[in-house]
């Protein structure tokens, strides 16, 4: 929520609309005059109150509520552009504590995407990328604003929207546009990693195979982003049928997740190693490494569990003597995917039970 480092008649307003009071009840809650509050009214930020005064303030606004909270934010932030002695704008941009406000909701919307709350992930990203303009931010909310539209192409994705005019393709190449501009190499590289997803998921394949290459080998990364790197080049590989050395390059990818002590990833790499062994026609490894992914996944997010249940009900489907196992396993993952409105997973689902009578192919990601 918001703090205030040093009120002027400006946020103490904004405070008096946001407690939905009018000058003489908010005078009376604060325990002061009415000629104070309309001082502060009239002068905005050419006035300061007193050193005592302003803790008075700040305890008013501790003991408001969310909806208080939320609406002191607003009003200060339209004040900020809009509101000066006289109509003037005081501010292009954020002020201070917006940019703390804007951080703490991109954290939320991290949190809220890896459980698949779409609304609410979209809300709190939207909520800044709405208000503010990317041609009138200074290099600190440049950033923020590149870190939201990355994040808004991370929920595209997930959701199946990959290309089009509101795509995630769209949304990253408007961030990886704006970490150019603010020269950050490893956020460019990052928005690179998940560009090359998106030309996966949406067919590309030999465009997703090169840059998953290159960026395997990429000094910008991370040791964990260049490892998902080389697992991704193994599906790539086993896509391409060539699944004997898929799996060499992911069990590569698999010993450094175990070295970094990333579980989840390490969970990942073995599901997509299964499914370079169904690839390969030896169903019962298939069956050994998607045992371990099941056991060892430290995740229970709807998309992991979609993912790990897809994964299973593939192998199942290959063999006839499990094959109803399979299209039941299946059929829990495509109702937890409709569920959460994971279309690309839902069309994953319904490809692979439509390929399930024709020739074994690799699973489509």
């Amino acid at each position: 929520m918001a703090t205030v480092h040093h009120w002027t008649g400006l946020e103490a307003r904004a405070l008096r609309l946001a407690l939905r009071q009018s000058v003489r009840t908010f005078a009376g809650h604060l325990g002061l005059g009415i000629r104070t509050i309309s001082k502060w009214e009239a002068l905005l930020t050419a006035t300061a109150p007193r050193p005592d005064t302003q803790a008075i303030l700040d305890t008013a606004l501790a003991r408001a509520d969310a909806a208080a909270h939320l609406r002191f934010e607003t009003f200060l932030s339209e004040a900020g552009r809009t509101g000066g002695p006289n109509g003037r704008p005081m501010t292009a941009g954020p002020l201070g504590w917006e940019y703390e406000s804007w951080t703490d909701d991109l954290e939320r919307a991290v949190v809220a995407l890896s459980r698949q709350d779409f609304a609410f992930a979209e809300s709190l990203v939207s909520r800044w990328t709405s208000r503010f303009s990317p041609l009138r931010l200074d290099d600190r909310g440049l950033y923020l604003f590149a870190r939201s539209t990355a994040l808004l192409g991370d929920l595209q994705r997930d959701q199946g929207h990959v290309i089009g005019p509101l795509s995630a393709q769209r949304s990253y190449v408007t961030a990886r546009s704006l970490f150019t501009q603010l020269d950050v190499p490893r956020r460019i590289a990052q928005v690179d990693l998940s560009l090359a997803v998106v030309a996966e998921m949406s067919g590309r394949l030999d465009t997703a195979a090169r840059s998953y290459e290159q960026l395997a080998v990429d000094d910008r990364l991370s040791r964990r982003d260049r490892a998902r790197s080389r697992l991704w080049v193994g599906t790539a590989l086993s896509k391409e049928g060539e699944h004997a050395y898929a799996t060499r390059v992911m069990l590569a990818a698999t010993q450094d997740f175990e070295d970094l002590t990333e579980p989840e990833d390490w969970s990942v790499a073995h599901q997509k190693i299964a499914l370079a062994h169904r690839g390969a026609g030896d169903l019962s490894s298939a069956l050994r490494f998607i045992g371990i992914a099941r056991s060892t996944a430290t995740s229970d997010t709807p998309m992991q569990k979609v993912r790990l249940d897809t994964a299973h009900g593939h192998i199942l489907l290959s063999d006839q003597a499990t094959r109803d196992d399979g299209l039941h396993v299946l059929g829990k993952a495509a109702t937890m995917a409709a569920r959460f409105g994971l279309s690309h997973q839902l069309a994953s689902i319904e490809n692979i039970k439509a390929m399930s009578t024709g020739p074994s192919r690799p699973f489509s990601r």
